[in-house]
């Protein structure tokens, strides 16, 4: 498959969400990308991920140097979190978790020593979600504090690279409303569409105001992707009716977009997402049909999102024979290998990845 320039890639930085960052052009045929919990690093260094390490970019900084030491100790060779290369590290990617988007709605922020912060607020009602309004982005204090880490990145580091999490419209609709929003789809469409226009608009807002600040510091993207994690508690025609418009306003305004699956089965949206215009990145779980994800979505880069319960659990033979089917069913791709605890042993890790290669070498060119 030739490369789409537009494509992105799954992206994990030392103990951040996983999030996507713009593809090279010469990924290899499988590629793993491994990515460790809070808790694992917690356990294994005492990182702690409360309020110090996304307040201080100093601190994060002196994480990140001991989370990558760590990596190069247990996977040599294996450039887990970019542990080994030579670039600046990421210190950015990662703060305020998933609780970016409750920030400017005025969420509190709930954090763990050993877990990404979550955003708290109670659910809006009838006439709150009505009320509900786009926020003044660039004069909100949560965006103040954001370009305030941007800059200490580029003076600790020399590069403000890096993401936020800005999670996807049905996603925050369901933080900002709760379980009302799918009742919304059913009982008063306009006011369920009212809450996913003013979450699609302030995403953009937010992610081309947070990119005006880091061009400023030298560091360009223009891409933009959606988490619909929450999307496998609706139909595919409830996503291709209520969601998938906004899906497409946002990647309208960004000149590459991915969208975000969770490990679910997404066949019933496969055919709706395959619409979105030059999608550059779609990921998916093991049960979907992935010939189809493949057929449907041909110049995308796609990503099979393994589950770590079956990284630990699985045999040696059928951890093979998953790998050989999204080999041949669904590659080229990436191989996410995500939320991993301190329960998954390293073998594990490393034999996984190890299958990647193996198959990337025997059936790139198949």
């Amino acid at each position: 498959m030739k490369p789409c320039v537009n494509q992105l890639r799954y992206y994990i930085a030392a103990g951040a969400p996983p999030l996507r960052t713009p593809a090279s052009g010469n990924e290899p045929f499988m590629r793993p990308e491994v990515g460790f919990n809070p808790s694992w690093f917690h356990a294994r260094l005492g990182v702690d991920f409360g309020r110090k390490w996304h307040e201080s970019p100093e601190y994060r900084l002196e994480a990140s140097t001991l989370m990558h030491a760590e990596l190069r100790r247990r996977f040599p060779g294996r450039n887990i979190a970019e542990s080994e290369s030579d670039g600046p590290p990421d210190i950015l990617t990662g703060l305020f978790g998933i609780a970016v988007m409750g920030l400017f709605f005025d969420h509190a922020v709930t954090y763990y020593p050993d877990k990404w912060p979550v955003s708290v607020g109670e659910p809006l009602s009838d006439e709150a979600a009505r009320r509900l309004a786009v926020p003044d982005i660039e004069n909100h204090p949560a965006f103040h504090e954001i370009v305030r880490q941007v800059e200490a990145s580029q003076r600790l580091t020399g590069s403000a690279r890096g993401f936020l999490n800005w999670q996807g419209v049905l996603n925050t609709a369901f933080k900002l409303r709760g379980e009302s929003i799918f009742m919304d789809f059913h009982a008063d469409p306009e006011l369920a569409r009212h809450v996913l226009e003013v979450v699609a608009e302030t995403m953009i807002r937010g992610v081309k105001a947070l990119y005006r600040v880091q061009n400023r510091l030298g560091t360009e993207y223009d891409f933009a992707t959606v988490a619909n994690c929450t999307v496998n508690m609706i139909s595919g025609e409830h996503y291709r009716d209520f969601v998938l418009p906004f899906d497409k306003r946002i990647r309208s305004a960004f000149g590459a977009f991915g969208i975000h699956n969770c490990a679910w089965n997404a066949t019933a949206y496969l055919e709706h997402e395959g619409s979105v215009p030059g999608l550059g990145y779609i990921d998916m779980g093991i049960e979907t049909d992935l010939a189809l994800a493949r057929r449907l979505i041909p110049d995308a880069r796609r990503n099979l999102l393994y589950r770590s319960i079956d990284l630990r659990q699985k045999s040696d033979a059928a951890l093979r024979a998953d790998f050989e089917r999204i080999a041949r069913e669904l590659a080229p791709c990436d191989v996410g290998l995500p939320d991993i605890e301190t329960d998954v042993p390293d073998e594990r890790i490393v034999r996984a990845m190890d299958l990647c290669a193996e198959l990337s070498g025997r059936m790139a060119n198949g």
